[in-house]
């Protein structure tokens, strides 16, 4: 008896994911205060690397916060800005200044429309945990990367959202959230790509709010609707709403707060060194015996 093979219901629907960034492009940076600051600590690490790119991809650029930054830290490099919603890829390209702005390119990061060997240096701040197949997503960067080329990047951990995870548990048998990646599964996917020599770490934020409404008003003010497949595919009434406003009360802290936590996991790798090109056989010394 054969049975039929079901997806995972935390499969992420593309065009639904498409969708609720292309809608957030004007609501994004008054909500993005988490986005922001992972950002920041994300191109301070820069810093360590010593180097000059002249080509940098900004991967899921959103409305260019760090494709500007790229732009002030490398004064010389070209900066290509990417994300699969148009609306985010053209508030980037209002970023820069009037002689020097980024290039934008809307595009799924599973089918990059880059040249192999043509990007130095790709920064990508939280787009990797929309992506379903994250070794194939990093066999398509570690393509577009020249040889000694490096990826830096920021993603989410599976502690992401718990709190609003088991509260939604309690109420229904959908999912409602993302399913993220393990620190040391990214890092398996890495190698499974050709990258050499990932550094992964990992820290926890915590947002507090005086509501969770606030929290889900955040979440849809940026974009990150839940494009699982296995989500309620109608409305959530008002009824099941409050059953999980509920649920989340168990979580509230003696000040009144409501927590929202975030595990956020860093890496870097380099993509393949350039090998020497092997001597014609014609020029190879033959030992005589």
């Amino acid at each position: 008896m054969h049975t039929k093979a079901t997806a995972s219901p935390y499969l992420l629907d593309r065009h639904k994911t498409r969708l609720g960034f292309e809608r957030a492009a004007h609501t994004y940076d008054a909500n993005a205060v988490l986005q922001r600051e992972i950002g920041h600590r994300l191109t301070e690490r820069l810093d360590l690397l010593k180097m000059q790119p002249e080509t940098v991809l900004d991967l899921g650029c959103g409305t260019g916060a760090i494709s500007e930054h790229l732009l002030k830290r490398y004064k010389k490099a070209r900066v290509i800005g990417l994300d699969l919603a148009l609306n985010m890829v053209r508030k980037t390209r209002e970023r820069g200044g009037w002689f020097r702005k980024p290039h934008g390119i809307c595009a799924d990061v599973a089918r990059l429309p880059l040249r192999a060997q043509s990007v130095d240096m790709i920064v990508s701040n939280l787009m990797l945990q929309w992506c379903n197949d994250l070794p194939a997503v990093f066999g398509e960067l570690v393509n577009v990367l020249k040889p000694d080329g490096v990826l830096l990047f920021a993603t989410f951990g599976p502690d992401t959202l718990k709190e609003l995870r088991a509260s939604w548990g309690k109420v229904d048998g959908f999912t409602h959230a993302s399913r993220f990646a393990d620190m040391h599964d990214v890092g398996d996917a890495l190698l499974q790509a050709g990258f050499r020599d990932p550094v992964m770490d990992q820290e926890t934020i915590t947002l507090t709010y005086t509501e969770v409404r606030g929290l889900l008003r955040d979440l849809k003010g940026i974009g990150a609707n839940n494009a699982t497949q296995g989500r309620n595919q109608g409305l959530t009434g008002k009824a099941r709403l409050q059953a999980f406003l509920q649920a989340y009360e168990c979580f509230r802290w003696e000040n009144g707060l409501y927590p929202a936590t975030y595990e956020v996991v860093y890496g870097h790798a380099w993509a393949p060194r350039l090998l020497p090109s092997p001597l014609p056989e014609k020029f190879i010394p033959i030992r005589k015996l």
